[in-house]
């Protein structure tokens, strides 16, 4: 049953995606982000749905009335240009065979982040973007945190089978990074029932999240909480409510969960951490000697013999900045952290303008929890092979898209956004103009 329902929606949801390039971009991003053919029983699990949504989007590129044009962005031209080294790197890889296999699939992810920026540009196609992402994952918090509570912490939550985040640390880390996206979406909300569901959702995303019993994860969701302390206006009040609930959710963890978390101070006696850090110091070396890097595909028990300073203890990367690094070199890196630090300062910039415009007090919000997603994504990524998944780079396409909104008069004229969301405008109208960012 699940089956049929699952196609007959995608099958509905075609032509709708022929005409308008931006629900093509909203259907690919459930499939992608969401997997939700891997929870079903019968022939959807290998039906190619993903692609059946991206096939039906570049239709539409040709086809639709809609404005699609890609902004000219730092973030965005990064991002092609990363893309265009992975190709680079995986011609000269250490074994271009399997690494052509994981660039199609990146390519196919980058491919569709570019037409993602192209095509949204009204507000309610943001907001629409962050409903997808939001509860594609929030399915799996709300989830994660019931079995949590059902089994008093004791099992590990895990992430739907196949595709980036099936392990427990790659779920809790994309289950960190929606929060902020759920708080947002509470904010702007006019209807109380959605409020109060979005909030239910993220305190049992956040259960979730201690669930997985992931330590990157716990130090992703520990620097979002400072990142919102600092930015309260009062931090007192604010302290006290962010110390009370992660009293109560880690209070309520079993104390094995206890012992795992204090092993992230003595990291040098946990082989788990003591591994990430050999990986680490061969993809360093690998950079080094190969200034293309070795390609997609480098974690083998060879290239470990040969660059490891423990040969047989073979791991992948375990850190984004590392995994980049080993894989397409400095250059990799550096275009890669790229996207984020354009992506990042374009967020503030767009909170110092919302902050003066009456109708963009919207996007003052949306910037700074994006702000506290990537924060999340930086510090929790250290620690996880996440490098070329989609919810970092949906990010940027928001913050891009966010900014285009700033610049269009047209768009600007939106009062309301998707569902009658409207934000926390009036509140943002009474502050007086060129006071400080919270």
């Amino acid at each position: 049953m699940r089956d049929v329902i699952l196609l007959g929606i995608v099958v509905a949801a075609l032509p709708f995606a022929c005409r308008h390039t931006w629900i093509g971009v909203l259907l690919w991003t459930w499939i992608s982000i969401m997997n939700p053919h891997k929870l079903a029983w019968g022939f959807a699990m290998s039906m190619p749905f993903a692609a059946m949504a991206a096939g039906a989007t570049v239709v539409s590129l040709f086809i639709t009335k809609d404005k699609v044009r890609l902004p000219s962005h730092p973030a965005i031209v990064a991002l092609i240009l990363l893309t265009l080294w992975m190709v680079v790197t995986t011609v000269f890889a250490i074994h271009p065979d399997e690494s052509w296999i994981d660039l199609k699939r990146t390519f196919k992810i980058q491919a569709m982040t570019l037409v993602a920026a192209a095509a949204l540009r009204e507000r309610r196609h943001i907001e629409l973007f962050i409903w997808v992402n939001a509860l594609s994952l929030a399915f799996y918090g709300f989830k994660g945190g019931l079995f949590t509570i059902l089994t008093g912490g004791g099992q590990r939550v895990w992430g739907p089978p196949g595709g980036f985040i099936e392990g427990n640390n790659e779920v809790g880390l994309a289950l960190v990074m929606v929060i902020p996206m759920m708080n947002y979406l509470r904010a702007v909300a006019t209807r109380r029932w959605v409020r109060i569901s979005l909030t239910v959702l993220m305190l049992f995303t956040a259960v979730a999240v201690l669930g997985t019993q992931s330590r990157g994860a716990f130090l992703a969701i520990s620097a979002m909480g400072l990142v919102l302390w600092m930015r309260s206006k009062e931090k007192a009040k604010a302290a006290i409510v962010i110390g009370l609930i992660g009293l109560v959710l880690t209070q309520f963890m079993p104390a094995s969960w206890d012992e795992r978390m204090q092993t992230i101070g003595t990291y040098n006696q946990d082989s788990s951490a003591m591994g990430r850090i050999n990986a680490w110091q061969m993809t360093t070396h690998l950079a080094n000697d190969r200034f293309l890097g070795g390609g997609f595909f480098i974690y083998t028990n060879e290239l470990f013999a040969r660059y490891a300073p423990v040969p047989d203890d073979v791991h992948a990367a375990h850190s984004i900045y590392f995994q980049v690094l080993g894989e397409h070199g400095y250059v990799g890196l550096i275009l890669f952290l790229s996207i984020g630090f354009f992506t990042f300062r374009t967020a503030s910039r767009i909170r110092r303008e919302a902050q003066r415009r009456e109708d963009a007090g919207w996007l003052y919000h949306l910037s700074g929890m994006m702000q506290v997603s990537m924060v999340g994504y930086a510090v929790g990524g250290a620690f996880l092979s996440l490098a070329y998944f989609d919810l970092p780079y949906n990010v940027m396409v928001i913050i891009v898209a966010s900014e285009r909104w700033l610049h269009d008069k047209e768009a600007s004229k939106e009062s309301r956004g998707a569902f009658g969301s409207a934000g926390p405008v009036a509140k943002l109208a009474q502050r007086p103009r060129g006071s400080p960012t919270s």
